[in-house]
């Protein structure tokens, strides 16, 4: 019962005062590790009309948001239980390659092949299609195709955050209003090596901190979206997701940055297929199928005016 109504309040674009906390288990035996989700809700929100790109951020469903970026160890450790070989840059001139340290030096293919094997381990459809290790787009004659974005599988429910999901979960606020910052903030955060502080993010530091110390949370309660390593997402730089080698969109800064890469209106492009020692990226996890239509029930009219908090 209790479960029916957590769905119905879901269906009717509830959110409640904070942020809801999940986490998710994958692998198994040595090689189990767990991810942490936020929820992310006001589904069919509307969209930010002053940052970049413009509109941004207007997501039709409520869905999830890594709390953290990706880390070493979560690779290291779908590495060894689905022989993905995805390799990372040796951070050991940046402090450490410590298990907790954000997973860098991950290119958009192998981040795509991780995120397809958190689907596949689990029973659900691939995000992403390959032939071989090349990325091709999905096409009319794959279930699961979406013509308005050829990259994702729309029956996968794990996926590398879109442009819109990352935007949102960064800079939105639960009520529809908008930050300039990831931190809940129109003014930058301060600058620290570690901590969790709020209105604090890891930026102008000689080293990424790991990723669950990583700064003060978003309104959602995601960390670290600003600051720490710059984050890959799933969109294409110029936002048509229709040409398989285009430059992707990678946003937030990072360690060895300042606080102006943080803000919303700073959107940069990836070159295809590079990923640097500074580069990392957030998993999201989105509805399944049967529940889209669902939670498509009394959206009609809850788009909330966009404001931006003074």
């Amino acid at each position: 019962m209790k479960k029916l109504l957590i769905l119905s309040l879901l269906a009717l674009g509830y959110q409640s005062a904070s942020a809801e906390s999940l986490l998710e288990t994958f692998g198994t035996g040595a090689n189990t590790f767990t991810m942490d989700f936020v929820t992310i809700g006001n589904p069919n929100n509307a969209a930010d009309i002053t940052g970049a790109p413009n509109p941004a951020g207007s997501v039709a469903y409520t869905y999830n948001l890594g709390k953290y970026e990706v880390s070493r160890e979560q690779i290291d450790k779908a590495n060894a239980a689905g022989s993905l070989g995805i390799t990372m840059v040796d951070m050991s001139s940046y402090g450490s390659n410590g298990a907790n340290k954000p997973a860098t030096g991950v290119n958009w293919s192998e981040a795509a092949t991780y995120v397809n094997w958190l689907n596949t381990s689990n029973g659900y459809q691939a995000a992403y299609k390959f032939s071989g290790s090349t990325f091709q787009l999905w096409s009319s004659t794959d279930a699961g195709y979406n013509a308005n974005n050829m990259f994702r599988n729309s029956l996968a429910k794990y996926v590398i955050a879109s442009s819109d999901e990352w935007y949102k979960g960064a800079y939105g606020n639960l009520d529809g209003t908008w930050n300039n910052y990831p931190t809940g903030s129109d003014n930058a955060p301060t600058s620290v090596a570690n901590g969790t502080a709020a209105n604090t993010a890891v930026y102008s530091q000689a080293n990424p901190a790991d990723i669950n110390n990583a700064g003060g949370l978003s309104p959602y309660g995601t960390m670290a979206q600003g600051g720490n390593v710059w984050e890959l997402t799933e969109t294409a730089y110029d936002g048509s997701n229709n040409i398989a080698d285009e430059n992707r969109e990678i946003r937030g800064g990072a360690w060895d940055f300042g606080s102006v890469r943080m803000v919303a209106s700073r959107s940069n492009s990836n070159n295809w297929p590079d990923s640097g020692y500074n580069d990392g990226f957030r998993v999201a996890s989105v509805p399944e199928p049967s529940s889209l239509s669902l939670l498509a029930i009394g959206l009609g009219g809850l788009a909330l005016a966009r404001r931006r908090r003074a």
